[in-house]
C-alpha cells in the first residue's frame, strides 16, 4: 500500500469524506505520516493478511489520527516493490520441490491400497451373503423338501449362485488378498476371469424370472423360512447381491486406477481390466431386460448374441396425423430383431418388463439410407414372402446411437451377403479375396464391396453410389452403404 492508494478520512467529526482533501490537513502531518508509512512495519500496521478491505484508523507519529479507505483494484495499482513480491510469492506456490512430488506420489499409492483394502473387505462380506442363501435357503429345502406350489421351481429361484458363491469362496476371495502385498497382480486377476465372470451374465439372465416367483411367496413361505434361519434380511435382498457385486468392481477398479496413476505407477493392464469390468456388467444388464421380455414364443438363446438394446420412438405411419409416436425397446440379436412395448411405468406392474410386439430376421432385413434433415431417425424393413415390404420407422435419443445400430446392421448385412457368396461360388470367392488382400491391404474398404459379386439375394446395390458411415471404434474398417437403393437380406 502507498500513500496514493488511500483516502484520508477525519475520525473526530465520524463523517467520511468521498474524495481526499489536502487542503484541510495540515503539511507537517502529511510529511510525518509519509515517513512513517516508509517503514517496514507499515504493512502489519494496515493489516496486509488479505484485510485491507476494511477500513482502519492509524495512529501518526505525530499525533494525528486518520482512518484510511482502501480504494477499488482497479484505482489500487501495486507498486512496482508489491508486484515483486506478489510474483515471487505466486512463483512459490506454482513451484514444487520433487520432495512435495514423491509426498504426493506416496500419499496417491496410500490411498490406492485403502481401496484395495476395500474391495477385499467388502468381498468378505458377499461372500457371507452368499453362503446365507446357499447354504441356508437351499440346504434346508433340500434336506427339508419343497412344497407342492414350488416343485422344480428351486432352481429358477437361486439360478446359478451356487456356481459363484463356491468360485467366490474357494478361490476369487484368496486371491484377492494375494493383491494385498502385491497390487500389481489385481488387473491379471480381472483380466485373466473375463469369461469366468460371465457366469454373471448366465445369473441376471434368469434374474427376472426368478424375482416373479420370489414376489409371489416372499410374504409366505419364504418369510417362515427367514424367520426359521434367523436372518436379517429377505431372501429377495440377498439374491440381488450379485447383480450389485458385478456392477461394483468396476467404480473399485475405476478408485483404484485413478490413484495408482497418480502415484506413478504402470497402469496398462489396470486400464484393460477396467475396459473388462465395465462390459461385462452391460452385459448383464442386456441379459436383464432380456429376461424380462414377455410373449415372445421363441427361443431368445436360439438368436445368437444380442449386439445392441435401446428404447426408440415408434412411429406406425408417418403419413398419417392421427399416428401417435409410440415407445419402443428394440434388441439386435445375431438372428433377430425384436420390438417390445416397455411396461414397467404401467399402473400393476411393480417389476419393469416389456410386452413382444414385432420381430424381423436378420435374413428378411434391411435399412433405408440415412436421412440428412433429422440425423436420429432410422427405417428398418422386413421382406415379406409375397414380395412386398414392410417399414419400421424408429427415432433414435440421439444421432450416435443411431450411427452405431446403422454400423452394426450394415455389418450383419454385409458378412451374411459373403457368407451367402462363399456357399454359392466357393472358388471364385475365395480368388477374390486373395486378390483383396493381396492389393489392396492398405485399403480401408471391404473386400467384399471391391470384389464386384452380386448379393445372394433379389436385392441390388449401387456399386456406384456407396457412402461411407463413419465407424464405432469397435469396428476395424469403415463401412458403405448404397445413397439411393435399400441394402436388404
Amino acid at each position: 500500500i502507498s500513500i496514493d492508494d488511500l483516502s484520508p478520512i477525519s475520525p473526530s467529526n465520524h463523517q467520511p469524506l468521498p474524495t481526499r482533501q489536502p487542503s484541510t490537513t495540515p503539511k507537517r502531518s502529511i510529511k510525518a505520516l509519509k515517513r512513517w508509512l516508509s517503514s517496514p512495519v507499515r504493512r502489519f500496521s494496515l493489516g496486509g493478511g488479505g484485510k485491507s478491505q476494511s477500513s482502519k484508523a492509524i495512529q501518526s507519529p505525530d499525533g494525528s489520527s486518520y482512518m484510511f479507505l482502501p480504494l477499488s483494484p482497479a484505482q489500487n495499482p501495486l507498486s512496482p516493490i508489491e508486484k515483486d513480491l506478489n510474483f515471487t510469492d505466486k512463483t512459490q506456490v506454482q513451484s514444487q520441490s520433487p520432495e512435495d512430488d514423491e509426498q504426493e506420489r506416496r500419499t496417491a499409492l496410500e490411498k490406492s491400497i485403502y481401496v484395495l483394502t476395500e474391495l477385499v473387505e467388502t468381498e468378505k462380506l458377499y461372500v457371507e451373503d452368499l453362503g446365507l442363501v446357499v447354504e441356508g435357503y437351499m440346504a434346508t429345502m433340500s434336506s427339508v423338501g419343497l412344497p407342492e406350489y414350488l416343485a422344480g421351481k428351486d432352481k429358477i429361484v437361486f439360478g446359478n449362485i451356487h456356481q459363484i458363491y463356491d468360485w467366490h469362496k474357494d478361490y476369487f476371495l484368496g486371491e484377492l488378498e494375494k493383491c494385498v502385498c502385491e497390487p500389481d497382480l489385481l488387473a491379471q486377476l480381472f483380466i485373466k476371469h473375463e469369461r469366468r465372470l460371465n457366469m454373471y451374465v448366465v445369473y441376471c439372465q434368469n434374474k427376472p424370472t426368478s424375482e416373479h416367483i420370489v414376489s409371489e411367496y416372499i410374504e409366505t413361505y419364504f418369510e417362515e423360512l427367514r424367520q426359521h434361519l434367523g436372518h436379517r434380511l429377505q431372501l429377495n435382498d440377498l439374491l440381488i447381491k450379485p447383480v450389485q457385486r458385478i456392477m461394483k468392481y468396476q467404480l473399485l477398479l475405476k478408485d483404484f486406477l485413478k490413484y495408482y496413476t497418480k502415484a506413478g505407477r504402470q497402469t496398462e493392464d489396470l486400464e484393460r481390466a477396467v475396459e473388462v469390468m465395465c462390459f461385462v456388467p452391460k452385459r448383464c444388464n442386456d441379459m436383464m431386460n432380456v429376461g424380462r421380455l414377455q410373449g415372445f414364443e421363441g427361443q431368445l438363446r436360439a438368436q445368437g448374441k444380442l449386439l445392441q438394446q435401446d428404447t426408440f420412438t415408434f412411429i406406425e405411419n408417418e403419413n398419417s396425423i392421427l399416428s401417435r409416436p409410440k415407445e419402443r425397446r428394440v434388441f439386435l440379436f445375431e438372428q433377430l430383431v425384436i420390438l417390445s412395448e416397455p411396461i414397467d411405468r404401467k399402473k400393476g406392474f411393480s417389476l419393469p418388463g416389456y410386452i413382444f410386439k414385432n420381430s424381423i430376421k436378420i435374413s428378411c432385413l434391411g435399412i433405408e439410407d440415412h436421412c440428412p434433415d433429422d440425423p436420429c431417425r432410422m427405417v428398418l424393413t422386413s421382406r415379406n414372402i409375397d414380395g412386398s415390404m414392410h417399414r419400421f420407422i424408429l427415432r433414435a435419443l440421439s444421432p450416435e446411437i443411431r450411427m452405431t445400430w446403422a454400423n452394426d446392421i450394415i455389418q450383419m448385412l454385409e458378412t451374411q451377403r459373403n457368407f451367402l457368396n462363399a456357399l454359392q461360388s466357393p472358388i471364385e470367392f475365395q480368388r477374390k479375396e486373395i486378390k483383396s488382400l493381396n492389393l489392396g491391404k492398405s485399403l480401408t474398404t471391404s473386400p467384399s464391396l471391391n470384389s464386384g459379386l452380386q448379393p445372394y439375394s433379389s436385392a441390388s446395390i449401387d456399386h456406384q453410389a456407396f457412402s461411407y458411415l463413419p465407424l464405432t471404434s469397435t469396428h476395424k474398417m469403415p463401412v458403405c452403404y448404397p445413397q439411393e437403393n435399400i441394402i436388404r437380406r
